[in-house]
């Protein structure tokens, strides 16, 4: 039997974004609470009922919050261009050694209802 597992977590980060629409206040640093849910998938252990356990979840989760709760997105590496797709694909490269495998990431800010879901195949992270 295969399942999915997620877990939701969320950050508060500043960033700047350079674009023609709204250029004026996207340009100012500003900051947003963004959400975020990673998603496993795989079979379900006979022992223990657990696709993962969820401690080993959050503690990988944990260390990518870190890098991203309370900075400012613009001086992370790696990141680019601080949007929130870019923020899934960020999240998911760094959690590609999970086992199982990150099948996806959503980012969304509750406040403006945007909101990125990144679907990874077999080949990506």
């Amino acid at each position: 039997m295969i399942l999915e597992l997620s877990q939701e977590f969320y950050f508060e980060a500043a960033h700047t974004l350079c674009r023609g629409h709204n250029a004026e206040s996207s340009g100012q640093i500003h900051g947003h609470t963004y959400n975020a849910e990673v998603t496993v998938r795989g079979e379900q252990d006979q022992s223990t009922g657990m696709v993962l356990d969820l401690s080993v979840l959050r503690a990988n989760i944990d260390s990518v919050r870190a890098m991203l709760d309370h900075r400012l997105l613009d001086e992370i590496a790696d990141l680019g261009t601080p949007t929130i797709e870019n923020l899934s694909t960020f999240i998911a490269r760094k959690l590609c050694a999970l086992e199982p495998r990150v099948v996806a990431v959503r980012v969304w800010r509750n406040a403006s209802g945007d909101s990125c879901l990144l679907r990874l195949s077999r080949d990506q992270t």
